[in-house]
This record gives structure tokens, C-alpha cells and sequence, in this order.
């Protein structure tokens, strides 16, 4: 049987010739509750860097709390921030790489063990689930001790509920529809992007890619776009260094500079958020430069961990 979700460079191209982008279904009168905050919980990489947490960003729709991708650090972040952990609404990764799904845990028993009782919902990438099943097993033992044990934690408190998604909208609810946008992060056989309409806003996160038609359509006229990003540079210093695997590996994953700056020329948002920035030493204003060669004249921002947009 052919799975649909395998064919990613497919529904890529079909995603960019054919979906619109429209109002969430349920949206009712804005009201001031309802407005829109961008959190960056943590913005790194896989580099162990002490001043970034794992990629992680919040969109805080009123009172309720959007997470994409649980990198290293999340639950923390969420108190730095002072977001509460009951707030929640759901959980979207955008690919099961290890760098944005090492705080899934954390996730999943800390807010456990802060008070949970009731699962939250999960989604993602086919082979979630399987995650998911790994990690309450893993954990068994803690679960049994704070369950049957003197914390008297509720005894299924910690599940979540997964959905394993397919590209198209994930959710809408309440005014707040999200649209997972498939896009192509190298031998990955899935991963997504996500456009998030609010009353207030509208966002797209990249997630982990290489330049994707279906980022820059979706992206088109936006009031912000949170897109992955390294300096093409590194690249060219790969290959002169002899590390040419290193060097595909940035092209057929990754973003560099001169590529995002074409996309986002192309797409026009109104705020080009820079995240997950493979920098490797080189300075900000250099790669903020090389987008702007390429024609993109809106707002550039460097996200830092703990920044509010």
C-alpha cells in the first residue's frame, strides 16, 4: 500500500499550486483576550550551547498556549517566560528529530507531576505514536512509584493524546486554526511546517527544512514568518575543507541565508523571524545582509531565547 504522507516532494508541490489559506471556521468577534503572543522558549540547535534552550516556540492565543517542538529545557523555559503549564492547549512537532523532541518528556511528566490529571493533545509526524508508547514504557517504574506510591499522583495523569497528522489543517478551534504544511528536511520521510491563523495574527513556522514552495506559499503576506536559517558560508567552507557530506547534508536539510532571502522576497511577510540559527560564528548583521541582497526589505529579527513578539 502506498502511504501518502512518503511522497514529501508531492504533496510539497501539490500543497503550493493548490491551498489557500483562509480565516479559521470558528472565529468569533476578536476581543482582547484573544491576542496573539509569539514566545521563543528556545531557539538553538543540536550544539550544546548554555545561553539556548532546544527549539521551542510558544503562541499564546489569550489564555491558551500553542507549543511547537519540545526541544531540551521546555518546562523551564514555560516558567522562565512565566507561561503556565496548564495552559496548554496542544502540543505540534514539525519532525521527530532528536533536538526538538528531547524535551517531549519533560513535557509529558512534569506537568504530570505539577498537577495533570487530563491528557493534552500531541501532533505530528507518523512514527509519534510509537515515540509516545517508548517513552511511557521507559518510564514505567517512575510511573508506578508516584502513582501507587505516597505523591498519589492520578495513575493516568501523564498520557497525552496523539494525532498523527497528514498535511492540510490540523486544528481549529476557538478561533485559532493551524495548518500543517508539508516540507522537506532532507531523508526525512515526513515533516512539517505550520501556518497558525489567530483573531489577531497570522504566523508560519518552518520547522527544519531545505527551501520549500509550499513555506513560501503559505507564507505569502503574513504577519510573521519564523523561518530556520545558517550562513551559505559554512557551506563553501565545508566543501573547501574537504567535508563534502557536511556540505550536502546543510543543502538537503537546511536553509542558508541567499536561499531564505529569495523566499522571503518572494513571499513578502511583514516580520522575517530568524530561529534555530546555525550561525557557527558568524555574526548576525552578516547573515541579516545576505537576505537583504536578495531583496527582502520587511522586518528582520534574530530570535533569542525568551524573546516576545
Amino acid at each position: 500500500m502506498t502511504r501518502p504522507w512518503i511522497t514529501a516532494c508531492g504533496l510539497v508541490a501539490t500543497l503550493a499550486a493548490g491551498v489557500r489559506f483562509s480565516p479559521p471556521s470558528s472565529r468569533a468577534p476578536r476581543t482582547a483576550s484573544d491576542s496573539t503572543t509569539v514566545v521563543f522558549l528556545g531557539t538553538g540547535t543540536p550544539r550544546p550551547d548554555p545561553t539556548t534552550m532546544g527549539p521551542a516556540t510558544a503562541i499564546v492565543v489569550g489564555s491558551r498556549t500553542f507549543l511547537f517542538d519540545a526541544g531540551v529545557g521546555v518546562t523551564r523555559r514555560f516558567t522562565a517566560a512565566r507561561i503556565p503549564l496548564p495552559s496548554i492547549a496542544g502540543v505540534f512537532f514539525t519532525h521527530l528529530h532528536s533536538d526538538h523532541t528531547l524535551g517531549y518528556p519533560d513535557l509529558i511528566f512534569t506537568t504530570w507531576t505539577m498537577g495533570r490529571h487530563a491528557p493534552f493533545p500531541v501532533y505530528g509526524p507518523h512514527g509519534l505514536a510509537a515515540m509516545t508508547d517508548a517513552i511511557y514504557s521507559a518510564w514505567r517504574e517512575d510511573i508506578g512509584i508516584r502513582s501507587k506510591g505516597l505523591e498519589h499522583l492520578p495513575a493516568t495523569g501523564y498520557r497525552v493524546t496523539v494525532h498523527e497528522i497528514a498535511p492540510g489543517v490540523a486544528f481549529d478551534s476557538g478561533g485559532v486554526r493551524i495548518t500543517a504544511i508539508p516540507v522537506l528536511h532532507g531523508s526525512w520521510k515526513e515533516a512539517y511546517g505550520y501556518r497558525i491563523d489567530t483573531p489577531d495574527r497570522s504566523i508560519v513556522i518552518s520547522g527544519d527544512t531545505r527551501p520549500a514552495s509550499s513555506i513560501e506559499q503559505a507564507a505569502r503576506g503574513v504577519d510573521i514568518l519564523i523561518h530556520e536559517v545558517h550562513p551559505a558560508s559554512v557551506e563553501t567552507a565545508a566543501e573547501g575543507g574537504g567535508r563534502q557530506d557536511w556540505a550536502r547534508y546543510l543543502r538537503e536539510f537546511h536553509t542558508n541565508d541567499v536561499a531564505l532571502g529569495k523566499l522571503a522576497a518572494a513571499a513578502h511577510p511583514k516580520t522575517l523571524v530568524l530561529y534555530h540559527f546555525g550561525a557557527h560564528g558568524t555574526a548576525d548583521d552578516e547573515v541579516i545582509a545576505t537576505i537583504r541582497a536578495q531583496g527582502f526589505s520587511g522586518r528582520i529579527v534574530v530570535a533569542k531565547d525568551l524573546d516576545r513578539l
